[in-house]
């Protein structure tokens, strides 16, 4: 059959789009596309669109397609709505930089991020449970030795971080990298800062069994960043933009699932109402406040007293974070079939 290039007279413009990578399809393969009624227009969009050969994106596409169509018709959204829209999903992308994700925190605002992180993370019991990654990390995070300072200590109440990485039978994780990141007591993080400086943010690994320590400052509550598009539609709605108090933590090694998460401080205002959805009860931690000046002094403290936060973090292994997917799958599609959902 005759491709779009075959045909006699196309135009300059066609085939330097042709040449640029645009598909040369045959146009006889072409559903009819004349009938525009709403009805007929999200199956005309369907139909287009299967003509993709990698399944599980048309799969994708095609759910989404009928999704916003039936979220069209059902909302009869205006013109003007629909401009709204659009006009909204462009700042959001004009306020992104190389420090600054604004769709991150707009997935995060709606409660996607939690979402997608949970269905795609589930823990066996005893594993430890992961939340939404948020946009403050940084890839060049510096490292620094097991028990050493990720914080300079005139960046907030001196605080140390301790415990063991293991698997689910118990066993240390040796050389497990962890990546942490915090607010200092102001409640910023250091990508805010006008003259970018790296502080509370640091890489480490645990020794040979697992163990780690480092020294850092107690984190505070704080806005998500609202001085974008982001944070004006959640001002529209009423929603307050704070979150706990929190430590980020990530955790890679050899043979296991990489786990972003979080812990959360017991007595925040803010514990339960986060405005990412990212807290859990087993991620909620009281740290302890120790005011020995002879142990201050042994884990290298400037200061008489110190916070103290002990946890233990288990990891999975690739198989066990797909059985356990597995099971909340079919449980997720029972539950969704009950409800007449096709998936």
């Amino acid at each position: 059959m005759p491709k779009v290039s075959d045909y006699p007279h196309v135009g300059k413009a066609i085939v330097d789009a042709i040449q640029r990578g645009a598909p040369d399809v045959d146009l006889n393969e072409l559903p009819n596309l004349q009938d525009m009624s709403p009805d007929k227009l999200t199956e005309n969009v369907v139909a287009i669109n299967s003509l993709d050969k990698n399944e599980r994106r048309k799969y994708l596409l095609e759910r989404l397609v009928q999704y916003m169509h039936t979220y069209v018709k059902e909302t009869n959204l205006t013109t003007e709505e629909w401009m709204n829209a659009i006009q909204f999903l462009t700042k959001t992308g004009q306020t992104c930089t190389d420090l600054r994700q604004e769709f991150i925190l707009l997935s995060d605002a709606f409660g996607v991020s939690a979402l997608v992180d949970t269905i795609n993370h589930p823990k066996p019991k005893g594993a430890t449970e992961s939340t939404v990654l948020g946009p403050f990390f940084v890839e060049d995070a510096r490292t620094v030795e097991n028990g050493d300072a990720i914080a300079s200590e005139d960046k907030g109440e001196p605080m140390l971080v301790k415990g063991r990485i293991t698997d689910t039978s118990g066993k240390g994780i040796a050389h497990c990298l962890i990546e942490t990141w915090e607010t200092d007591e102001d409640g910023f993080y250091d990508t805010q800062y006008a003259e970018y400086e790296q502080d509370c943010r640091g890489r480490l690994y645990t020794d040979d069994d697992g163990y780690y320590a480092f020294r850092c400052v107690k984190p505070v509550a704080y806005p998500i960043p609202n001085d974008g598009p982001v944070g004006q539609l959640l001002r529209s709605m009423g929603r307050h933009v704070f979150r706990p108090s929190h430590l980020h933590m990530m955790f890679q090694a050899k043979g296991f699932v990489e786990l972003i998460t979080s812990l959360y401080f017991k007595g925040d205002i803010f514990i339960t109402s986060d405005a990412v959805f990212g807290v859990k009860s087993s991620l909620i931690t009281d740290p302890q406040q120790v005011k020995d000046k002879a142990q201050a002094q042994k884990y290298g403290f400037k200061s008489d007293e110190f916070w103290l936060l002990e946890r233990d973090f288990v990891l999975v292994t690739p198989e066990e974070n797909k059985k356990q997917k597995q099971i909340n799958d079919d449980e997720l599609k029972k539950n969704l079939e009950k409800n007449h959902i096709k998936i």
